[in-house]
């Protein structure tokens, strides 16, 4: 997949450890009504750890598992090793799913940032430049890399990064208008997204804050972006994608999904779910899930309680047919 085909559907779900898993990848492909977009449009995994790859932990290489009804999928490696990230993306390489090298550089979460990973890295420009060019050099795949503004606010140095990265020969770049002490608090910061689109020629997606058509216009206004990419707005939401995409592309604006048509979709997710990971964590994963899809609906609080003590499957059922 090239870089150019990437960009002709250009709204993208952004990689949410815990959330984007194959079953939320594939309902959201699932309700892309476009043919073109649904048969092209470019899914990001969960962030997959290289030294896991490298040691083969049976659960790391479960993560790199994709099946036919998400791809094209890009995989997203985190690392801090460049030798070890190479080699991880010439595993990936190897195993024929993938259609793009994605590398994480903007995980906020204490656990990957004290071991030098994820945004740690936008505080050693030098060593996420060697592990990218590591990365380029290992494989034939396109490969991307995510990052956030900088580690705090003194040091906002995205400009500084995404040109060392496309020294490396990155081919692509995701820019979240965040830095790592931000989280995600506080307002996105678009007009530095626009000086990253400003200083680099590789394509730029930007991230944060895109949650309806208005922000869509807006964040493309501002920074001119090539694309945008959608976090937490998706979460109990997998219609966004399609909706954003459909006025990316066509400027026609579908309705909000009906009552119904959620309650629909928490079904599919709620089967989704069970059939890759099994009754006992499908039901506890989607209890998170429950909790965004029936926010902002009348009773939600009263729902997210039912739901919090479902323990099955049949739980989730009679709860989604008898109060929603």
């Amino acid at each position: 997949m090239t870089t150019a085909e990437i960009f002709k559907t250009p709204v993208f779900l952004a990689p949410m450890a815990g959330v984007t898993d194959t079953a939320f990848r594939i309902l959201v492909r699932e309700l892309i009504d476009d043919d073109f977009a649904k048969k092209n449009l470019l899914m990001f995994s969960e962030m997959v750890s290289a030294a896991g790859i490298h040691y083969r932990n049976e659960k790391t290489l479960a993560m790199l598992e994709t099946v036919k009804e998400e791809r094209p999928a890009a995989i997203q490696l985190f690392g801090s090793d460049p030798a070890i990230c190479a080699e991880a993306a010439a595993y990936v390489e190897e195993l024929g799913s993938a259609a793009v090298i994605d590398f994480n550089s903007g995980c906020p979460a204490p656990k990957i940032v004290k071991n030098g990973e994820g945004s740690a890295l936008m505080k050693n420009p030098a060593l996420l430049e060697k592990i990218l060019s590591a990365v380029k050099k290992s494989v034939k795949l396109p490969v991307s890399v995510k990052i956030r503004l900088g580690y705090d606010a003194e040091n906002i140095n995205a400009v500084e990064v995404a040109k060392r990265v496309e020294n490396a020969g990155v081919d692509f770049i995701a820019v979240h208008g965040r830095t790592r002490e931000q989280f995600y608090s506080g307002a996105a910061n678009w007009e530095e997204i626009a000086k990253v689109k400003a200083a680099v020629k590789i394509p730029v997606i930007a991230n944060g804050d895109v949650k309806d058509f208005d922000s869509l216009d807006k964040i493309l206004a501002v920074t001119n972006a090539n694309g945008v990419m959608i976090g937490r707005a998706a979460q109990g939401n997998p219609f966004i994608i399609n909706r954003l995409l459909k006025y990316f592309m066509t400027g026609e604006k579908l309705p909000p999904p009906t009552v119904s048509e959620k309650a629909a979709v928490m079904k599919r997710h709620l089967e989704k779910i069970i059939f890759y990971k099994g009754e006992r964590v499908g039901v506890r994963e989607m209890r998170a899930h429950a909790a965004w899809y029936t926010k902002g609906l009348t009773g939600g609080a009263e729902l997210r309680n039912l739901f919090n003590r479902a323990d099955s499957a049949e739980d989730f059922l009679n709860i989604i047919n008898e109060k929603i």
